[in-house]
């Protein structure tokens, strides 16, 4: 096991020293060698040394750098060095962390974790949390307890009695709402063509003018960081208007509940501790490693009466903190080592400045693109960046040369009708260098696509 470990730990460290030298994209070569892979299971055992050396060989090359510090792709950071050591050594621990009785270590972690990130959010302290794999169950997970309590306002016990016959429950949500919120509110059984679009104005915020008169059980789904522009819906007045109407308010705020942690950018959520539930990734802007997802209730027996678990076998106490009880997984791993190290070594001033950083790498984007010429099509609020360079086809010829070519990755889009190049910048590892060496690829990138020189 010794020999095994170290190999892989030397294997680990020779790629991450050397992400940030290699083509962000995946190799070509590398990815056309992945058939190698493509055959019968053997009949026997083959030695593990063997199956790490393949593995690194054959697959390391046909990833993409999303770990360095010029993928631009999608909202993904990268894992800050803290979290990437404890995700090893929380490996190692192999702890199944759902009962605090069979696994105290890691559960209080997972609790004291909970605890600083109220902190850093600026969310009510007594709120209840879970972790969970992504933001998309951490929005299920959240809509769950909102469910539960909306219709007991109203006599129903979704949990007893199901949802047939169960009073309608009102969704309400912008127009830019992300796709996985409406894959949670399919999967609660809310039935995606039976919720209300609300207009949003030409950033993807919800109007909070065209919000519609409501009765009887209604799920507000608010939005903190537009996945397209940045851009957060008018928080403080969707939840007072939310409030006369007896109505839950959740925010989905994936990346954009980070805002709350960078004091130049706070003003954005203005209102965020309002709400009822809250749904964010820590695998984004707080650069921890995969999977991690978080969701935050106000009322803490919301939560856990949606999500609770008993059994006979399951060693259960009233004193301490279970996690099994917040989230929809019984059997899950130690989440909360990741995030209780991210947090350990940056403190708030670390998180803030990483959030403050990579949004003044995002408006420098911007700007060198303008200043080159090309159309930047929404406003740099946070750290989301859209560019036409043209035509659709301009701007999709762009994208294409871009990837191929190497320097950085970045993904496409079609927003409000437009065809654009989105750049997210969510990386602890981007450097100005990066920057401006990405900046110069997509510039001349651009002038091909155009026809100029």
């Amino acid at each position: 096991m010794r020999t095994l470990l170290t190999d892989a730990a030397h294997r680990a460290i020779r790629y991450v020293e050397n992400v940030n030298d290699r083509p962000v994209r995946p190799d070509p070569k590398a990815v056309a060698g992945l058939t190698r892979w493509d055959t019968p299971l053997q009949n026997d055992p083959i030695d593990p040394v063997h199956v790490l050396r393949e593995l690194d060989e054959v697959g390391s090359s046909a990833t993409m750098a999303m770990s360095g510090g010029r993928f631009f792709g999608f909202v993904i950071g990268g894992s800050v060095p803290a979290s990437l050591a404890a995700n090893w050594l929380a490996t190692a621990w192999d702890q199944n962390t759902g009962l605090s009785t069979i696994t105290p270590g890691t559960s209080e972690i997972e609790r004291i974790s909970l605890r600083w990130l109220l902190d850093v959010l600026h969310l009510p302290a007594t709120a209840a949390g879970a972790f969970v794999t992504g933001a998309t169950v951490a929005n299920f997970t959240a809509l769950a307890a909102a469910r539960r309590t909306v219709l007991l306002k109203h006599a129903w016990d979704p949990d007893a009695d199901g949802l047939f016959g169960a009073p309608p429950v009102t969704i309400i949500v912008g127009n830019e709402v992300h796709p996985t919120v409406m894959k949670a509110v399919g999967l609660l059984g809310f039935g995606k063509k039976r919720v209300v679009r609300v207009p949003v104005d030409g950033q993807g915020r919800l109007r909070a003018d065209a919000l519609p008169t409501i009765a009887g059980p209604t799920i507000v789904l608010a939005q903190a960081g537009n996945v397209n522009t940045g851009a957060v819906d008018p928080l403080r007045a969707i939840i007072r208007w939310a409030r006369d109407a007896g109505a839950w308010v959740h925010v989905d705020g994936a990346f954009g509940l980070w805002a709350a942690a960078a004091p130049s950018r706070a003003f954005l959520v203005d209102g965020l501790e309002l709400a009822d539930s809250w749904a964010t990734d820590a695998h984004k802007w707080l650069n921890v490693p995969f999977d991690s997802g978080l969701a935050f209730v106000r009322d803490g027996e919301a939560l856990r009466g949606a999500m609770s678990v008993t059994a006979e076998y399951l060693p259960k106490t009233t004193e301490q903190r279970d996690p099994s009880d917040f989230t929809p997984e019984l059997s899950r791993r130690a989440r909360g080592v990741e995030v209780w190290a991210a947090l350990r070594s940056l403190g708030r001033q670390g998180v803030a400045e990483m959030i403050e950083r990579t949004c003044r790498h995002a408006r420098r984007f911007a700007e060198g693109l303008r200043g080159a010429g090309f159309e930047v099509l929404n406003e740099v609020v946070l750290n989301q960046v859209l560019v036409s360079f043209g035509t659709p086809e301009q701007t999709q010829r762009t994208i294409a040369r871009l990837q191929e070519e190497g320097t950085c990755w970045v993904g496409g889009t079609v927003w409000q009708g437009r065809t654009a190049m989105r750049i997210s910048v969510s990386s602890w590892a981007t450097t100005e260098e990066d920057v401006e060496r990405s900046l110069r690829a997509m510039i001349a990138c651009g002038n091909s696509s155009r026809g100029r020189v």
